[in-house]
């Protein structure tokens, strides 16, 4: 049975967890699989707004089981308290709808120390990230000294993991200018949240195959986008995880024939939180205006989103980078009452002119191209309640074509608003065919 990834086809911001939050009407688990709670997923149901940083998107269906795959560094404290909190809220994710990797690295107080510590020593140079330590905590699950939940869990193992790297921390936040680490306290916090945590803890690979076995239908929801990603995207200014599509079977313990398809994210424009470059991006009243009406501040910093028209190079870069079997469009409905609408469709040279074909590979390259911006009609009315693509103005509906045309891609769904009623469209599909409507 089918097991579906949905990533982001941009620099993140695009609106997944809409696209997660109807697949999930049909599922029997949704997964995390990689980043931390530097990701933020805005849901709106019935009105009402939920941000989640480390849950899965399925949290808000009462019948889907949630996973934390050990592709994803946790927070113990973030992840307790959005817990209480949906608990609050009347969704209940206990130990029965929540299962979490015990190979997961854990955040510790010092990874977050680190990461604030470094961004401002770069002062003008700094990349951006949000402090929250995850860049810190993946660099020592690459060098083989991370703690993990089950560390957490066990107070001989927990106590033998961080007399192995303190003396390592203490010189690396000593030399950035922090202050003393207090072990012994840290040592206390960590063992209270591993109290907390180990009804919770499970193999999640193991659980998920067996839920494929049974026939369940499996979600893997990514976070952040695929131009950010370690690898593939421009560094430094990447987030510290795989993006990517890939990063769906490291991250959770499937192996990759178990993947049946992929979905990407893009909105209707481009968005970028941070540093780094950003061919397309807009300047002035002109994003100003998007920024405004798009509501594009960070759910996780509140941090202003910068903004620029659709960047099709990027995105079919991402869509082959991810393999994707069809695209979400998503916020269109931002773009009514523009004279015109830009889609950038080529880069050149900025000095010589010369056409780029490939997405640039280093971030020096990709801040010295020029985008070629095609210019197509706008529209002026409200589309929030359009329900068919015949609805939509003949420029709307030109957009959508002209995205469909340049990825190769089916549209599967545009959304024309933040509800989960308000799309265009089937819904995006599993691969046994059944839709969401």
């Amino acid at each position: 049975m089918p097991a579906v990834v949905v990533v982001g086809a941009q620099w993140g911001d695009e609106g997944k967890g809409k696209v997660v939050d109807a697949l999930a009407r049909d599922a029997h688990w949704v997964v995390r699989f990689q980043g931390g709670n530097n990701a933020g997923h805005t849901l709106v149901v019935d009105g009402r707004k939920h941000v989640l940083h480390l849950l899965p998107s399925g949290a808000l269906h009462a019948h889907v089981r949630c996973a934390i795959g050990p592709g994803v560094v946790l927070d113990p404290a973030v992840l307790l308290a959005e817990i209480d909190t949906m608990a609050r809220a009347g969704f209940d994710l206990g130990p029965a709808r929540l299962r979490i990797g015990g190979q997961t690295p854990v955040i510790l107080p010092f990874h977050r120390d680190i990461d604030r510590l470094r961004e401002d020593r770069l002062a003008e140079r700094r990349i951006g990230t949000t402090g929250r330590g995850i860049g810190p905590c993946y660099e020592d699950a690459v060098g083989r000294r991370a703690i993990t939940v089950h560390d957490l869990c066990q107070r001989d193992r927990l106590v033998r993991a961080l007399d192995r790297i303190a003396k390592d921390v203490e010189d690396l936040v000593g030399a950035l200018g922090g202050g003393p680490v207090d072990f012994d306290a840290l040592l206390l916090s960590s063992l209270a949240f591993g109290g907390r945590l180990l009804p919770f803890v499970d193999d999640v690979g193991a659980r998920l195959d067996e839920a494929l076995q049974r026939g369940e239908r499996v979600l893997l929801e990514g976070a952040q986008g695929t131009l950010l990603d370690v690898r593939h995207g421009t560094a430094p200014f990447v987030t510290s995880s795989h993006t990517i599509a890939g990063a769906a079977c490291t991250g959770t313990g499937l192996g990759p024939t178990r993947i049946d398809r992929v979905l990407g994210v893009t909105k209707a424009y481009a968005t970028r939180v941070g540093a780094g470059p950003f061919p397309t991006e807009m300047a002035g009243t002109e994003a100003e205006r998007l920024r405004e009406k798009g509501r594009e501040f960070g759910a996780t910093t509140g941090r202003p989103r910068r903004c620029g028209w659709l960047d099709l190079v990027a995105l079919r870069h991402a869509a082959r980078l991810n393999g994707l079997s069809g695209l979400f469009l998503n916020k269109i409905d931002v773009l009514s009452g523009l004279e015109r609408v830009g889609v950038g469709v080529a880069y050149r040279d900025r000095e010589t002119g010369a056409a780029i074909g490939d997405y640039p590979g280093h971030a020096d390259d990709l801040a010295a191209v020029e985008p070629v911006i095609e210019w197509l009609p706008g529209w002026s009315e409200d589309i929030s309640g359009a329900r068919t693509l015949a609805d939509l103005p003949a420029a709307a509906r030109a957009l959508v074509e002209r995205v469909a045309h340049a990825t190769g891609l089916p549209i599967e769904t545009v959304s024309v608003g933040p509800g989960r009623e308000e799309s265009i469209g089937a819904g995006p599909r599993w691969p046994d065919g059944r839709a969401v409507v």
